[in-house]
Parts: C-alpha cells; structure tokens; sequence
C-alpha cells in the first residue's frame, strides 16, 4: 500500500554560511555613538531530490555610525526538509513560510552571538511574520504581471 500521508519533516539544521565584519576596528570601539541598526531578511529554497529540499534563511545585519561601518553580520541559517505526498499548490507556502519559521529561532541566536563576540551588545532580533512577507511578495509579482494602465468601458 502506498504511503499518501503528508510528511514535512526536518532532517538536519546547520550555519551554511556566517560572516563578521569589524571594517573600522579598533577605532570604532572607542566610538560614543549609538549604531543604526539595520536588519534584511531573505529566504530560499531548492529541491535536493526525492521531496528533500535545502531552506536558507539569509539575515544581515548592518550597524552604521554616520558614515562609519560598525559592524556587519551575515548568516545564512539553513535546514534540510523532507516534504512529501503535499499538493503542489500547497509546497511553495511551506518552503517560504513554515521553514523560515522553524529556522529564524536558531538564526537569531547566531546574529546574537556573532554580534557578541565582535565586541559589541547583542542584537535581538524581533519576531518575523514570514506569512506576511510571503503574502507580500505574491501580491508584488501579481501586480508586476498586470499591464500599468488597464481600462475598463
């Protein structure tokens, strides 16, 4: 009998990438001022074969002192997901939603971290709504296939 349950399931998370980034050391720490923090998100996603697929959750952090560089930090949190027996309509919103969700826990304690051992105060990421951004990104690519000026008589 063939097995039609659908399976999402995580199989491995690991850092694929990690970056750190003190350009102005060791000047910068003798700097009074605040940073501007500066935070981006990205998410991709491949399929390895067979209903496995590799989700990379991408987060930079740039923290800026006027025209100064405090520090930069990239991570890319990634995991291996096994998704099978799912309607295909229903594949792209797990991949963009459900395993950025699972992977941005172990993201936001890397950037903490990274930001740490540079030398500065952590950096504590806030919640992402992962569902929205997704939301947000349909809407954009629907409207960009809309010709501009549509008149209706």
């Amino acid at each position: 009998m063939e097995q039609t349950q659908p399976i999402f399931g995580i199989e491995k998370l690991y850092v694929k990438d990690i970056s750190v980034e003190v350009p102005n050391a060791p000047e910068i720490y003798l700097e009074q001022e605040t940073p501007q923090v500066e935070i981006q998100l990205n998410t991709s996603g491949r399929g390895l074969g067979d209903g496995v697929f590799e989700v990379v959750l991408t987060v930079t952090v740039t923290a800026t002192a006027g025209e100064k560089t405090v520090f930069l930090v990239e991570v890319g949190q990634a995991g291996i997901f096994r998704i099978m027996n799912v309607p295909e309509e229903q594949l792209e919103p797990l991949i963009a939603v459900a395993c950025p969700n699972i992977l941005f826990p172990y993201a936001r304690e890397v950037v903490s971290d990274a930001v740490t051992r540079a030398g500065f105060s952590p950096i504590v990421l806030q919640p992402v709504n992962f569902e929205a951004m997704y939301m947000q990104r349909q809407e954009e690519m629907a409207s960009a296939s809309v010709p501009a000026e549509t008149t209706v008589q």
